[in-house]
């Protein structure tokens, strides 16, 4: 009888940033030009390694995908906080809210598997460089792309698919700024175990696996570059490693804070505020990271200007 007279949820209401009404509009504009200037860095960092033929290696392919899976996960999530700045009602249905979470969680997982096959491809050029051309061929690449995007994919629909089974009727708030998952479990009235379970394992493979695996790809790195009998090759090499090295520890580092290491301000605040440094700050500063101090791609940018 409790279980019929029971009213589900259908509709979420997303609280934001701040209830404060006077921050509204400074947000706005603040997040507004952040979104328009991800955007433009991203795509046409994408638009300018494909214009340009001297960008068409492994290298600068990942970087695109890269590019293209941050703008996926800004345009994600910002969009949606953009309109709830300016309105009233912060109601999200149940449908725009899974739909929110499933190309969130798609992008986000493509780019922690993006940077491990950067990573690779890296120790590939600096520690076997004579067989680079060989192994990083161009097969071999699209293998990568399409698998990277797969387990993107595929980790979204298993987490959305399970939730497709709960139900909500105890409360209809998400105290964040998007669909998280984990806050979506806390309100279900359905027992969320096995969801919580996936989360977990989904998230030891994920993070854990990939971030283990770009360290060993560094260390071996590092230990080749050392090896470098020229001063020249030494600088060369880690020019080109330092920009990936920055984006690793920006987004792996990110996560850490939210999840491991313990802060002076409430838990709840100190996550939303590091949720919106790898939702929103690292796809605003990747393509910078990677365009500013390289000089093959500030190259093909002068050529591109000078048509």
């Amino acid at each position: 009888m409790e279980e019929r007279n029971r009213t589900l949820v259908t509709e979420f209401v997303l609280t934001g940033l701040t209830e404060r009404p006077e921050l509204q509009v400074p947000l706005f504009l603040v997040f507004l030009i952040i979104y328009l200037i991800t955007m433009v860095g991203n795509l046409g960092l994408i638009a300018l390694i494909w214009k340009d033929p001297h960008l068409h290696t492994p290298m600068y392919v990942f970087l695109s995908s890269l590019a293209f899976a941050d703008a996926c996960t800004s345009s994600s999530v910002t969009p949606r906080m953009l309109v709830n700045f300016l309105s009233t009602d912060h109601e999200i249905s149940l449908v725009e809210c899974f739909t929110q979470f499933y190309f969130f969680c798609s992008s986000a997982t493509t780019e922690c598997f993006l940077l491990l096959v950067m990573a690779y491809d890296r120790y590939v050029a600096i520690c076997n460089p004579l067989a680079y051309p060989v192994v990083m061929s161009n097969k071999l690449c699209t293998q990568f792309i399409v698998v990277t995007y797969f387990i993107g994919v595929l980790n979204s629909t298993i987490h959305v698919g399970l939730l497709i089974r709960l139900t909500f009727c105890r409360s209809n708030v998400i105290d964040y700024f998007y669909c998280e998952i984990v806050k979506l479990l806390t309100i279900s009235c359905t027992d969320p175990s096995i969801n919580m379970l996936v989360v977990f394992i989904c998230s030891i493979f994920i993070q854990a696996s990939t971030l283990a695996n770009i360290v060993v790809s560094y260390t071996r790195v590092l230990f080749a570059i050392l090896r470098k009998k020229s001063e020249k090759g030494r600088g060369k090499a880690f020019s080109t490693c330092s920009a990936h090295l920055l984006s690793v520890s920006l987004f792996y580092g990110t996560l850490f804070l939210i999840y491991i290491l313990p802060g002076s301000e409430p838990a709840e605040d100190k996550e939303q505020l590091l949720s919106i440094v790898y939702t929103i700050i690292i796809p605003l500063l990747n393509p910078f990271i990677y365009s500013l101090r390289n000089k093959e791609v500030l190259g093909a940018l002068r050529r591109l200007i000078k048509k």
